[in-house]
């Protein structure tokens, strides 16, 4: 893999634990460049159908303190691909449970031109003990 790559990532990050962890670091096995996009607290209530329970500068600051990715920046409300527009990347990792945004992808990339970005889906890092949902139940 060539390591002057432009990596993105997509993701809510709102209680941070190793899957997310293994998520990211796996993302950055594919470049030199990681930019990580957090979503909105407005896009997570429209998508989860509630808050996350952290706000979004709270988990932009965490996910900064990993040191993981070079470039964090929060999404745009209105044009959820205004991130890969501007920065181009050359791949964009997925979860392996990503779903919103995910689905039309290629097509939505090929609409504006950048039809040459690769989509990489990740494997997960034990889903049935990391993984946000089951870690709110449990607190």
């Amino acid at each position: 893999m060539k390591k002057n790559k432009k990596i993105m990532v997509f993701g809510t990050f709102d209680l941070l634990h190793p899957g997310h962890i293994y998520f990211l670091w796996q993302a950055r096995k594919y470049g030199a460049y990681l930019i990580a996009v957090i979503a909105r607290d407005r896009t997570v209530k429209k998508v989860k159908g509630r808050l996350p329970q952290n706000k979004e500068l709270k988990r932009s600051a965490n996910l900064k303190n990993l040191n993981l990715a070079d470039r964090i920046i929060l999404g745009n409300l209105k044009d959820k691909l205004a991130a890969v527009k501007k920065y181009k990347p050359d791949i964009i990792c997925l979860g392996y449970d990503q779903r919103y945004f995910t689905e039309n992808l290629k097509k939505e990339l090929q609409k504006i031109n950048l039809a040459k970005i690769k989509i990489i889906r990740l494997k997960p890092y034990k889903p049935e003990k990391y993984k946000t949902s089951l870690i709110k139940k449990l607190t």
